[in-house]
């Protein structure tokens, strides 16, 4: 047997290709929508890609399951557990098997054994492995999907946080105490892969350890340690991180089957000359490093450099108007593969950020700051702070004079926000705070200051913060 591991550092996420060497073929669990980098793998070792397993609808990526079935005619075993609602729609025309509790599968001389293991979602299932063309009677891992974690379990209240399904948040949590119980009679030697590591907002304090064993997780992991329902339904729904909003677009994309983007899927730069109209009819992107955008961009664009790409174009590009591309033309295609792994599929091209330099459309312009400047205006009142980052970063600690806005859901919150007055932007470090403003002058609000060194710098300095206390869960 050959297991390889595959990890998406911009959306955290981990996919594995299980081959056996004997039959030559191997299944891909969990795939990103990259599929080049398993079908090299495979070609690499000799082996043929047969099949396609997943554990569950997945939200916080697209599925590569599809685009590898239409690709290579991969047969795919995806759950059929849970309600209506959370049932693939695309199978039609596909080879595939839906799987129930107990079924199993073989991928050449490789058994999986289903287990069902609702609660982060009403599908999810976890697959059990066995090397039998090594000889082995007995399993050698897991693979958990985003149900345990290195060092967490996947969050139950997704579908009511990004979906608005109302309620499914404690009935998740209950069942995800049935199916923890469940995990922790497995033996103590069966290694643990789960399809996430440290940053996915699809827990809580996830590890950046690739793999664990059920045994180490039973001892060390904070989720596996409640013997109580009630204690552990309070636990795990506090202090979640965030749900990115288009968490609730990749579970229906998943579930109705991603759109097949083919071999040499290629982006085009565009005229300057339309740039007008793409600020009018869509949601345009400027991928320039923040400090430069700071000195002139277009007015009505966002500013996302392309490391933080990943992370918040989910939350502030409009999935429902075409995406557009400021940036150097090389970085076009790779923009345009980050921006289709999370669901965002119009995306109509690119303009070179040098050409709309020297076209002379950049006139808008916002301060920058550091909080020796401001902090006098900040305490007297003089300009209203606006606090970006996360709820639990706040209640850790925040400014006293701050009112906070989650960057994730500024461009909702900020028709609640002075327009007579000038407006500091601050996050941990000025990063966050940058792309934040841009949201709000894209939004209208013109008057706009970048607190740089955020809020790290504000302590550095000896400047006082407060503390909130987080709400209770109900």
């Amino acid at each position: 047997m050959l297991l390889k591991y595959f990890y998406d550092q911009k959306l955290a996420h981990a996919s594995y290709m299980v081959g056996c060497q004997r039959a030559g073929v191997a299944v891909v669990v969990d795939p990103g929508r990259d599929i080049d980098q398993y079908l090299a793998m495979a070609d690499q070792e000799g082996f043929q890609v047969t099949a396609v397993a997943e554990t569950h609808l997945h939200a916080d990526y697209v599925s590569g399951a599809r685009e590898l079935a239409d690709r290579v005619n991969a047969k795919l075993y995806v759950s059929d557990e849970g309600p209506d609602e959370w049932k693939y729609q695309f199978l039609d025309g596909y080879d595939s098997e839906r799987l129930h509790d107990g079924d199993h599968f073989m991928v050449g001389n490789i058994r999986f054994d289903v287990m069902h293991t609702p609660g982060h979602t009403p599908e999810s299932i976890s697959f059990v492995l066995t090397d039998q063309g090594g000889g082995a009677d007995k399993p050698m891992g897991i693979f958990t999907g985003d149900f345990v974690f290195v060092g967490s379990i996947g969050r139950p209240d997704l579908l009511e946080e990004a979906a608005g399904m109302v309620g499914t948040a404690q009935s998740g949590a209950r069942d995800l105490f049935a199916s923890v119980e469940r995990f922790k009679t497995l033996p103590d030697y069966l290694q643990v892969w789960p399809a996430h590591g440290a940053g996915s907002a699809c827990g809580k304090g996830l590890g950046a350890i690739p793999s664990s064993t059920v045994g180490y997780e039973k001892r060390f992991n904070p989720a596996l340690q409640f013997s109580d329902e009630e204690a552990f339904v309070q636990y795990i729904l506090a202090d979640q991180p965030e749900a990115p909003k288009y968490f609730a677009v990749m579970k229906r994309v998943n579930k109705q089957g991603p759109r097949i983007l083919g071999m040499g899927h290629h982006h085009k730069m565009l005229d300057v000359a339309g740039l007008v109209d793409a600020v009018r009819l869509g949601t345009v992107v400027d991928l320039t490093p923040s400090p430069e955008y700071a000195k002139g961009h277009v007015p009505g664009t966002i500013n996302l450099p392309l490391d933080m790409l990943s992370t918040w174009a989910g939350w502030l590009v409009d999935y429902d108007r075409p995406a557009y591309l400021i940036c150097r033309p090389e970085q076009l295609e790779e923009a345009a593969r980050v921006l289709h792994k999370i669901g965002v599929e119009e995306i109509a091209g690119g303009y070179d950020m040098e050409a709309v330099q020297a076209s002379g459309m950049a006139t808008e312009t916002y301060a920058t700051g550091s909080p020796a400047d401001l902090s006098h205006s900040i305490e007297a009142g003089e300009v209203q702070l606006i606090d970006v980052r996360s709820q639990e970063e706040w209640n850790a600690g925040h400014i006293e004079q701050a009112r906070h806005h989650f960057l994730g859901r500024l461009p909702e919150s900020a028709d609640q926000l002075p327009n007579d007055q000038t407006l500091v932007v601050q996050c941990r470090s000025g990063a966050r705070s940058a792309i934040g403003a841009s949201v709000l002058q894209a939004a209208g609000l013109k008057n706009v200051i970048n607190l740089t060194g955020g809020y790290v710098a504000w302590k550095a300095d000896g400047l006082p913060s407060v503390k909130s206390q987080p709400a209770m869960s109900s």
